[in-house]
């Protein structure tokens, strides 16, 4: 990602050292935890050489300090990833008939979180669960950010998202010898009915609005 171009490479110079001074940590000791020399920092600093942060320097260096990547001199593209949000509900009870995906909003996802989920622009959603048969774990109405990139559920299982005939739901599913099974959590939910099982990505993240 290339230099915002609201901040000069001196702007970014000093800020990085104010962060520095005032977590009371040296340029020395971040150049280590960077796995870089311990000059790495101090020539950035008071030499601008590199020009500017590499990308994964300026990323951890962000998440140390807990501030956003801009003010290390990112783009504006390092702002939220957005989510779209989809009219669909994925049953955690018996199971719903699957409505039309249409989206009706988005999400704005922290992109430094997206990116420790895993998730990639244009390969997520967000949906609702309904019913109850995977709580307490997940509660009617829960939002869910959908990676729909990862559709192999290990044999250790995992929560999906799936789609057995005309019913989409949220399950635990896993991979067994004979194929992928499903399960609720909540034990005195119905059994999930029998059938082929289409995965439509994994749940990597839950919403939940405070009751």
């Amino acid at each position: 990602m290339p230099i915002s171009e609201a901040m000069s490479g001196s702007e970014i110079r000093a800020t990085l050292q104010a962060l520095a001074e005032q977590a009371g940590v040296s340029l020395a000791a971040l150049s280590r935890m960077l796995g870089r020399n311990e000059a790495y920092l101090q020539q950035f600093v008071h030499r601008g050489s590199p020009r500017m942060l590499a990308e994964g320097d300026r990323r951890q260096l962000a998440e140390f300090f807990g501030i956003p990547e801009t003010r290390l001199g990112a783009s504006v593209e390092a702002g939220p990833m957005l989510v779209r949000r989809l009219a669909v509900a994925a049953s955690a009870g018996p199971g719903a008939t699957v409505d039309d995906e249409v989206m009706i909003g988005v999400e704005a996802l922290d992109r430094q979180l997206a990116r420790r989920l895993g998730l990639h622009e244009g390969a997520a959603s967000v949906i609702r669960v309904r019913g109850d048969s995977m709580a307490p774990g997940l509660m009617d109405g829960d939002h869910l950010v959908v990676d729909q990139q990862d559709v192999r559920p290990p044999a250790r299982g995992g929560l999906y998202i799936i789609r057995m005939g005309e019913v989409l739901m949220v399950k635990r599913v896993r991979a067994g010898p004979e194929g992928l099974v499903a399960s609720s959590d909540n034990p005195a939910a119905p059994p999930v009915p029998q059938g082929p099982i289409t995965v439509i990505g994994r749940v990597v993240w839950q919403m939940r609005l405070p009751s």
